[in-house]
């Protein structure tokens, strides 16, 4: 295991609580001391299916928060769309089961030592794990601001709970059953000329973060994104997920996004080179 996951562990954690939230599911996981390594932007892999189960493959779920408790002591918060015949086992596991668990895995969100104007923007229930970071934002005495998005009001997770966690929050929805009309990204050339961004956070689609890091280019603004390629191990084995980046020399890689991800510098990011075959130079 790399390097980048020596804080991780390998052990079985109890169902606490699932609950259905609009599209999503909030699960609730015991992981007793785990949570004093898991940072904002680290994710989970699950076995799922159970022992009889063909999914041989574990599933990557983003951690969207941990907190410790006097009652349950550490836990794990997952946000969750039943898609998928994993995510629709996960969804289906009822309180005190025993679900066998990989975290925390990945690159976590910088977070500035200083106090800093964060702009943080979501994209469908890919936005739950901002609400984590802007409590770690917040307690660092940044101004936290949030832009939620998604085609549909019913996609948009827990819009309440976003307010509570920021300084200000709007809305969009493409089709205008929730806030205003009108895709995420919409606002932020506006908010960054206007001097009230210093770095954008961003969780969802890969073509909402493609779409924020051509609007940084060029500015001061700094774009931390945690991608949301496929990843099929989550430890770096099957290369499944990987991601064309420049390095520093100038040179583009092509990088797991389990390792040197999930969240990235948005500017070394080839969004134009995404899903091509790369070239082999002999």
């Amino acid at each position: 295991m790399s390097t980048i996951n020596r804080g991780a562990s390998h052990i079985s954690a109890t169902v606490l609580g699932n609950k259905r939230v609009g599209q999503y599911h909030q699960i609730l996981l015991g992981v007793g001391e785990l949570v004093k390594s898991c940072r904002p932007g680290n994710f989970v892999a699950i076995k799922v299916g159970g022992d009889t189960s063909r999914m041989v493959l574990r599933r990557a779920f983003a951690i969207s928060r941990v907190s410790e408790s006097a009652s349950f002591g550490g836990t794990m918060e997952l946000i969750v769309a039943p898609h998928g015949s994993g995510s629709q086992w996960l969804c289906s596991q009822p309180e005190g089961a025993e679900v066998d668990i990989v975290a925390p895995l990945g690159t976590a969100f910088g977070i500035p030592t200083a106090p800093v104007k964060a702009l943080l923007v979501g994209g469908g229930y890919g936005s739950a794990p901002l609400f984590g970071l802007a409590e770690v934002l917040k307690a660092r005495g940044c101004k936290v601001d949030m832009l939620l998005g998604a085609s549909t009001g019913g996609k948009i997770y827990a819009p309440m709970e976003g307010k509570r966690s920021v300084n200000s929050l709007k809305i969009y929805t493409e089709d205008g059953t929730m806030g205003e009309t009108g895709r995420v990204t919409e606002p932020i050339v506006d908010l960054i000329s206007s001097g009230a961004v210093d770095v954008i956070y961003s969780c969802g689609p890969m073509g909402m973060l493609s779409a924020i890091s051509k609007l940084t280019e060029g500015t001061d603004v700094v774009h931390q994104c945690a991608v949301e390629e496929a990843m099929a191990c989550g430890i770096g084995i099957c290369m499944t997920c990987v991601l064309p980046v420049k390095g520093e020399d100038g040179t583009i890689s092509m990088l797991r996004s389990c390792i040197d991800g999930p969240v990235m510098d948005g500017a070394d990011v080839q969004w134009h080179l995404v899903g091509q075959t790369p070239q082999v130079h002999s």
